[in-house]
């Protein structure tokens, strides 16, 4: 086999095809990209800047919204890079355990940012439900604890993909017809039996965004009756309006995943392979480049941050 070793049937490399029957188009997609991922890096890091520096923002909210913004930059530079290489430099082999690495990270990651904005649910529910308990439910070893907790979970879950994809036999080639390392992807190119990977990945979709949802779903009832019982319409207008910028989050990143979920299971037959090849590229490129924008046009406290930096600046600047 092309790119195999001798010794075994596990591959030296893949060789990722980017996305087929528009090769000849590669480096016209790749603007668009790239323009996304430029938004994305300088969207998020701007905005964990502002939440670091600016003291009004040392606000639970806020650090579930900076921990959104880094996993957010940390996903899409693990595959964007690799993939305008493809696009741009036709540089199509990765190492066999890079792209175990980057398949490990991609999912993490993604399994992550599920958790964050399941926290940040559960954070609006504790502010606009128990107000004046606010501060002492949601302390900064609480933010912590449930921080790190969301990253274990993703790793934990996570980490069994490797080492499904790592027994498996690669006696049909090394070619991949997609631009990162996918899971079921990977498995595809193999010729074993790859159906415990598919039912471990269902699982372990279940387990996050399921899981991720259902606290998604509960958190906004309770949120909705606390609100409905509001003595007055500004007031309730007033609670729900700190929700909109995470009920946007929401919808801009669980609807390309619902998409990309079910064409790759269920549309198989109808919609043609380099339409799943774009719909799974927009799915982890769409929300990180979104939310920055969603928040600091959403977000009257954001705003406000941003125009005091630059006055800052300015005033720093002049003097």
């Amino acid at each position: 086999m092309h790119g195999a070793n001798s010794s075994s049937l596990t591959p030296r490399y893949f060789i990722l095809n980017g996305i087929p029957e528009l090769e000849a188009l590669h480096t016209w997609i790749s603007l668009p990209f790239c323009f996304m991922y430029i938004i994305t890096v300088l969207g998020n890091c701007g905005l964990i800047y502002l939440i670091s520096h600016e003291e009004s923002l040392h606000r639970p909210m806020y650090y579930f919204l900076a921990l959104l913004s880094l996993t957010d930059v940390s996903v899409c530079t693990s595959f964007v890079p690799n993939m305008l290489c493809i696009f741009w430099f036709n540089l199509k082999e990765i190492d066999f355990n890079a792209c175990l690495v980057q398949m490990f990270f991609i999912h993490m990651l993604t399994g992550m940012e599920s958790g964050v904005l399941m926290l940040m649910a559960l954070d609006r529910y504790v502010a606009i439900c128990y107000p004046l308990r606010y501060s002492t439910i949601l302390t900064n070893m609480v933010i912590t604890k449930v921080g790190f907790a969301t990253f274990s979970r993703s790793v934990l879950l996570m980490i069994p993909f490797t080492f499904l994809i790592r027994r498996l036999p690669y006696c049909k080639g090394n070619l991949i017809h997609h631009t990162y390392c996918d899971h079921m992807s990977v498995a595809k190119v193999s010729c074993g039996n790859i159906k415990i990977n598919a039912i471990y990945g269902l699982i372990a979709a279940i387990l996050i965004g399921g899981f991720d949802m259902f606290c998604i779903f509960m958190s906004y009832t309770m949120i909705i009756r606390a609100v409905v019982n509001l003595p007055s319409s500004d007031a309730r207008h007033k609670a729900f309006s700190t929700c909109t910028s995470h009920i946007c989050a929401i919808v801009i990143t669980y609807v390309p995943a619902f998409f990309n979920f079910f064409t790759h299971r269920f549309g198989g037959h109808t919609i043609p392979h380099h339409v799943h090849i774009f719909i799974a590229n927009l799915y982890l490129l769409s929300p990180p480049t979104l939310n920055p924008i969603v928040y600091g046009v959403k977000t009257k406290q954001i705003r406000e941050g941003v125009i005091k930096l630059f006055l800052e600046r300015n005033i720093l600047r002049m003097s």
